[in-house]
Formats: structure tokens, C-alpha cells, sequence
């Protein structure tokens, strides 16, 4: 099934060791709650770094693009639970990307996800988005792997936030492009292959894309948290 909602908030940090304990109980138990009983947030993942390094990736999937500037959403922004404003400071090196759904094949939720943040070489990159569909259709039915996604950032016209002020602000990533699977060593492959730096250039992005081999850690739709 393809991402529930035309729209999705894709984020990546780092968190110390020390803290994951603590942080994957608030987050499971606490901040997927919140963020799901708001309307329009339709399913929440949690990826770790595959690799046993700090990184983070969470995906939210939303019905549509006037989420991210709801009245709701941000009355959660601006007025973080006293648990909440403990925990931002350690988001580390964040990278906060409000999307939307350029493409969506097959399924979002596995084991594995590959993510590739990137950034196309001309303005509309419609160049870049014509090479990589057919790519992206083709990754979601092979072997080892089950879905591959497109987004492009586009910041909601909103005020900087409070937890965006606690966590000293944040960067983004212009196109994200992420790829799952439950075959590590495919997922992990296309890094180096069909969605490695030449052929990210090759179709249209401007060289220096990142990217990042995730495992799952939790997945949470609003009916599993009511």
C-alpha cells in the first residue's frame, strides 16, 4: 500500500547512547500518542541507525499538506508536555523535511529502510523526478524489497516554533527519497548501485546526497494508540 496521505514529515537525528532508554519510552509511550490523536496524522514510524551508530529517522504520513499548519498541530508545537521539553535538547543535529508526495510505491513499513536526502539540479527538478519514477515503480516489486518513495520539502508559511527553539533549530533536506525492504543487503545495495551518488547525478541531483541505513524500531497507526 502506498504512504497513507499525500503528505509526510520526514526527520533525522542523532541521539547519545545514555539517553535511548529513556527517549524510545517517551516516544513510543508518550510522543506517537500525542502526535497521532491529532487529526490528519496517519501513521507514525521509528527507524534506528542499521549500523549501531546515534542516527534516528521517524516518518510521519499525513491525509494532506495543511496538516503541518493546523491550528492543532500547532497548539503541540508551541506547548511541549513537561516530558516533551526534557527530551528535545537531545535531538542532536536535527533534520526536519515537511513534505510532499511526489511518488509512492508499494509499502512504507519493513524492516529495513534506506534513506537518501538529495537535492535536484534545477529548479523544478522535473527532470529528476521523470528519471526516478519508473526506477521507483521497478524498486517496489523486486526481491528483498517492498516499497520506494519520493517527497520534496515545502516549509508551511508558520513562526518558529517551540520545540524548535528548545532544540536550537533545525535544517532540512530539499528531496527525500526512501526505499525499504526486508532484505538488509538489498535495501543497503541501491546505496551503492541505482540510488548511489553517479546515478542520483546521472538522473538530475546535484552531487553530495546522504544517505542513511535504517532498521525498525516501532510503527503506530492512531487506532493503535486510542
Amino acid at each position: 500500500m502506498p504512504m497513507l496521505g499525500q503528505s509526510a514529515l520526514a526527520m533525522w537525528w542523532d541521539m547519545a547512547p545514555a539517553m535511548l532508554a529513556d527517549f524510545e519510552h517517551w516516544h513510543s509511550h508518550e510522543h506517537f500518542p500525542e502526535r497521532l490523536g491529532i487529526p490528519g496524522f496517519r501513521r507514525a514510524s521509528r527507524w534506528r541507525d542499521a549500523r549501531g551508530g546515534e542516527g534516528v529517522f521517524q516518518m510521519y504520513e499525513l491525509e494532506g499538506y495543511e496538516v503541518l499548519s493546523s491550528p492543532h498541530y500547532l497548539e503541540r508545537l508551541n506547548a511541549p508536555t513537561p516530558w516533551s521539553t526534557r527530551m528535545m535538547p537531545h535531538h542532536r543535529n536535527m533534520v526536519r523535511s515537511q513534505c510532499n508526495v511526489l511518488e509512492s510505491h508499494g509499502g512504507v513499513t519493513a524492516r529495513h529502510a534506506l534513506t537518501v536526502r538529495l537535492s535536484p539540479a534545477s529548479e523544478d527538478g522535473e527532470g529528476l523526478r521523470q528519471s526516478l519514477r519508473p526506477l521507483l515503480f521497478d524498486l517496489a516489486g523486486r526481491a528483498g524489497l517492498t516499497g520506494a518513495h519520493l517527497l520534496r520539502h515545502r516549509a508551511p508559511p508558520i513562526a518558529l516554533t517551540t520545540e524548535q527553539k528548545i532544540r536550537g533549530g533545525d535544517t532540512f533536506a530539499d528531496w527525500v527519497l526512501v526505499a525499504t525492504g526486508y532484505d538488509a543487503a538489498v535495501v543497503e545495495a541501491l546505496a551503492q548501485g541505482e540510488l548511489g551518488e553517479a546515478a542520483l547525478v546521472a538522473m538530475g541531483a546535484v552531487p553530495g546526497a546522504v544517505h542513511g541505513f535504517f532498521q525498525l524500531s516501532y510503527s503506530a497507526t492512531p487506532a493503535d494508540v486510542a
